[in-house]
């Protein structure tokens, strides 16, 4: 979560290979380290300002985790903006991300 919040691609960069997918919704899935980035770059464009923190980690086994969070910021042209969001993770045995899925309390920000 530190390396998200710095918003600085190239600390994300080191998570992710060319075989890991993220789904961020409303976007469909994304795969390959390269789009990845490109996706995240997009989505630090649309913020003057975001940060997220972690509630809660639930180990599900076989290296997926579930993590409980809330994101905090300030939307370009929208406004004030916060949502809690429930993210299904999947590593590596090296500790990549495999698979990445967020799921949205509230999605009208979209």
């Amino acid at each position: 979560m530190k390396d998200l919040n710095s918003l600085n691609i190239e600390q994300l960069e080191k998570w992710f290979t060319d075989e890991s997918t993220i789904w961020i919704p409303p976007l469909k899935e994304v795969s390959g380290k390269n789009r990845i980035l490109a996706l995240f770059r997009a989505i630090f464009k649309r913020y003057e300002t975001i940060e997220w923190h972690v509630s809660e980690i639930f180990s599900l086994g076989n290296h997926k985790y579930f993590y409980q969070t809330t994101s905090y910021g300030t939307m370009i042209g929208k406004g004030i903006y916060e949502n809690n969001i429930c993210t299904l993770v999947q590593f590596s045995e090296n500790g990549k991300i495999i698979y990445l899925s967020d799921y949205f309390k509230d999605t009208k920000g979209f």
